[in-house]
């Protein structure tokens, strides 16, 4: 009987020894409310000494677990508080150690591949139960210090299936995540947009992400996908104009927004003077576009950075895709070069419409191609070695009458160290040049601009623990401007050799940036950029009386070229001009739960190059020209506030935003300006600000058949340019007036359906007002001539700018996994035919006399059909 009782007495302490229950502990916690957790869920009862307080705050992190033994619930409590706790019979006895017990720490590492072993780059880290959450990088890895136990590893990334890990940690350990395809949501070629709920938590707001899966279901012109015209979609963005692949950002010239390629700059983002932009939607892996809340490790512009990534080599297989389409193709080959340590991935793209001219006798003609390329080395466990590469041209002729070259062309070569598992850097060298050829053969001269760039940077990412990041580092970008040479071309030519002042430019900068947890619900990110730009000779720069490159003529109402008075000749290398400024970012969140949170961000940037044009659309044409003794840099001041929510499992998602910025130094030309061919800009321009303002919405359905997007804006984008005197009426008579690049309403409405596995549509809705221009308001007649007098600076708009455009994709084989995959994609642009205005042409009837507008409109109703393979 004693051994059936000492049995029973074993078995009862073993199973309340054993038994699970839930915790949920943050650093505002007592003892006291700990105790209760454990009372309410056990037959345990908590015995100590008055002389413990368990009325204060003794915890240093969240310990939220939804399962956990009281046994292993004991042990981490012993480990981090000034406590030991023990089990005696139904009791836990609580005694005081004097000093806390400092746990040991390890690092958990790890790298996220698809089936492919191409890393998932973004791929979502949870420790579950602990609020504890990171990203994969570029190669898929992450790192997290933790103190010694068991831990739930949750791994999550589009279109895969959710991968949960048992981890015991006593020592730093690394494990390679292999990510499963989601079958029920994804297949083989089409792929469905799936969860792409808002984090709550992370203080990064004004910043959206697309992924190529999603680029390629939106509906194009011409039926190829484009990057760049998807984010045309995104809340906040609008277009330069029809057939343009420039983009605005929050009312921001196209100018303003940094381009990079796996890190590189990138000067002109369009094919065929816009109808197609220079990325190739099957080498790019995803981008993402900061609008607000931007890093301190970029910089240079003061719209927008888009940061694009291209697709990597495959470690094991060579994968081949591409398509056909109505009036290009292209052709991506990946995989790898030495198997399990080196791959390579070359993308090449051709348009071949000016065949069909040519078949059809005519002499026009218009084509473009890229190639893209992207090599990996790991050289060893901590090293590793990336060439990003991209090369691209277009071909213009216009009978006999002119023809045009441009393109560009970019190196950059990435070498990855890791010194430890909490300590990495990222070292890159790069070239990137934008050059801009144009034939007039009538006239007999040729016209080349360009700008070069060479450039060098140093990331250091130093994770300190799971509350306190740093990243810094260094850069400087050496730049070349040609702004132009002439050309004469033969004796008949009426034209000399001109060549305008080429410009130097050297632009270092520093930059500091933490992210600092604060509690379970409050995150912290800050920072510093300090950015340097100096002007450097050869060069001769005019002085001008009184320092005014352009005055006044109260006469005749109209700016005219500064008096000369002499010029300063600086040697080659020597400073013509040198600026710097510090530029502090900050961003917070506060979560109120899981599923909502409201964050707000500060940004200042300085931006040292500038496009002047007297074009509302990004046209080739367009020359760079850096700050100098006449411009000054343009400087940002940004604020931001918005309320971010999950709804329903985060089957639903909204994003609301309102911003502020202040814009100094920014110029524009005074009426009448002569741009092109100009060695004195500085005669042509007045200095001003400027100033936009708006509220953005996006809601998103993140799962299920039907997915998809709404997004609308209301904003306001204006400049002051006032005059340089008392009397002078500057631009607009000082007053502030649109910007060419305001758009008061914009909504996108982008939706996606999976009939079945065979079957998905996808369509597009947009709308937006029409952009700023000037109209004239009358005319006046001189020697019988009609002359047209103009209204104020942007005073009128074009016509509202809508249209909806369809899609069909069709998968003959959805279930196919190896050997030749393919699909149909039919699509229509602009569905019901929208003569959208381009520009509004203002003359005078040849039969009637009568004066006239006519409404230049650049697409109609554009059917396609692409071909779409993979093997």
């Amino acid at each position: 009987m004693k051994h059936i009782l000492a049995s029973c007495f074993l078995m009862l302490s073993f199973n309340l020894y054993s038994q699970h229950i839930s915790i949920s502990i943050s650093p505002d916690s007592t003892l006291d409310e700990l105790f209760k957790q454990i009372e309410n869920q056990t037959d345990y009862k908590f015995a100590f000494t008055e002389k413990i307080d368990t009325g204060n705050k003794y915890f240093k992190r969240s310990l939220k677990q939804d399962t956990i033994e009281v046994k292993q619930l004991l042990e981490q409590l012993n480990n981090e508080l000034p406590f030991h706790f023990s089990l005696i019979g139904n009791n836990i006895t609580v005694k005081q150690t004097g000093t806390g017990k400092k746990q040991q720490e390890h690092t958990l590492s790890g790298t996220i591949l698809d089936d492919n072993q191409q890393p998932l780059i973004g791929a979502s880290i949870e420790v579950k139960g602990l609020s504890i959450y990171t990203s994969a990088d570029e190669k898929g890895n992450f790192s997290l210090r933790l103190p010694t136990g068991n831990y739930t590893v949750v791994i999550t990334f589009l279109g895969f299936k959710k991968r949960e890990q048992q981890v015991s940690l006593s020592k730093n350990t690394h494990i390679n995540f292999d990510m499963e395809v989601d079958t029920q949501t994804l297949n083989e070629v089409v792929i469905n947009q799936n969860n792409k709920a808002v984090d709550v938590k992370k203080p990064q707001m004004s910043m959206n992400s697309l992924s190529i899966e999603e680029i390629k279901q939106i509906p194009m012109a011409m039926g190829e996908s484009d990057p760049l015209k998807a984010l045309l979609t995104l809340p906040g963005v609008t277009n330069a104009g029809e057939a343009s692949s420039g983009f605005n950002v929050r009312g921001g010239a196209a100018d303003q927004n940094l381009i990079l390629l796996d890190g590189a700059p990138i000067y002109s983002d369009s094919h065929m003077f816009g109808f197609f932009s220079v990325f190739n939607a099957d080498a790019i892996k995803s981008l993402d576009l900061y609008k607000g809340g931007i890093p301190s490790k970029f910089g240079g512009r003061v719209s927008s950075v888009l940061d694009v990534k291209q697709q990597t080599g495959g470690l094991d297989s060579i994968g081949v895709n591409g398509g056909v389409g109505l009036i290009s193709s292209r052709l991506t080959v990946k995989g790898p070069i030495q198997k399990g340590k080196s791959s390579f991935m070359v993308a090449g793209r051709s348009s071949y419409a000016h065949l069909f001219l040519k078949l059809a006798d005519n002499k026009n003609s218009a084509m473009f191609y890229d190639i893209n390329t992207r090599l990996n080395f790991d050289l060893s466990e901590n090293n590793s070695l990336q060439f990003s590469g991209y090369f691209g041209n277009d071909v213009f002729d216009i009978g006999d009458s002119f023809s045009s070259i441009y393109g560009n062309t970019m190196g950059n070569l990435n070498w990855k160290h890791t010194f430890s598992q909490g300590l990495a850097t990222n070292l890159s060298v790069f070239y990137s040049d934008y050059k801009f050829n144009l034939t007039i053969d009538s006239e007999n001269f040729s016209w080349d601009s360009s700008i070069k760039s060479y450039g060098f940077k140093y990331d250091w990412q130093h994770y300190l623990n799971d509350t306190f990041t740093l990243n810094y580092g260094i850069a400087t970008t050496y730049y070349d401007f040609n702004p132009g040479t002439l050309k004469p071309d033969g004796e008949s030519s009426s034209f000399n050799f001109q060549q305008l002042d080429k410009k130097y430019a050297l632009e270092p900068s520093a930059y500091l940036d933490i992210e600092q947890k604060i509690s379970d619900k409050i995150n912290l990110r800050y920072g510093l950029r300090y950015s340097m730009f100096y002007r450097f000779g050869a060069q001769e720069i005019n002085i001008y009386e009184n320092n005014r490159p352009v005055i006044y003529n109260p006469v005749f109402d109209i700016y005219e070229h500064g008096t000369v008075t002499g010029s300063t000749f600086y040697g080659k290398g020597k400073k013509i001009s040198g600026f710097d400024n510090f530029e502090p970012r900050a961003a917070l969140s506060f979560a109120f739960n899981d599923d909502a949170s409201v964050k707000a961000s500060y940004n200042r940037m300085a931006q040292y190059l500038h496009i002047l044009t007297n074009s509302q659309s990004p046209l080739p044409m367009n020359i760079w020209t850096p700050s100098g003794p006449f411009i000054k840099p343009q400087i940002l001041d940004q604020f931001a506030i918005g309320y971010f929510r999950n709804f329903k499992n985060k089957t639903y998602s909204l994003e609301t935003e309102a911003f502020y910025k202040k814009i100094k130094n920014r110029i524009d030309y005074v009426d009448g300006a002569d741009l092109l061919g100009n060695n004195n800009l500085e005669q042509e321009i007045l200095n001003g600000k400027a100033r936009s303002y708006g509220l953005e919405v996006l809601v998103r359905k993140n799962t299920g058949r039907l997915t998809g997007w709404v997004a609308y804006t209301i904003s306001r984008a204006e400049q002051k340019t006032i005059g340089q005197a008392p009397g002078e009426p500057g631009i607009a008579n000082g007053d502030w007036y649109l910007s060419p690049y305001d758009k008061l309403h914009n909504l996108n409405v982008t939706g996606n359906y999976e009939l079945n596995k065979k079957w998905s549509f996808s369509a597009n809705f947009s709308l937006q007002s029409g952009k700023p221009v000037t109209y004239p308001d009358g005319y006046y007649q001189f020697n019988g001539i009609n002359i047209p007098n103009y209204s104020e600076r942007n005073a009128n708009r074009l016509p509202a700018y809508h249209h909806l455009d369809i899609a069909a994709t069709y998968t003959p084989k959805p279930y196919k996994k190896k050997g030749w995959q393919s699909y149909w994609v039919f699509s229509i642009y602009n569905l019901y035919n929208r003569q959208n205005a381009a520009s509004m042409q203002f003359t005078t009837n040849d039969d009637t006399g009568l004066n006239e507008a006519r409404r230049l409109s650049v697409f109609g109703f554009i059917p396609s059909v692409s071909y779409n393979f993979k093997f």
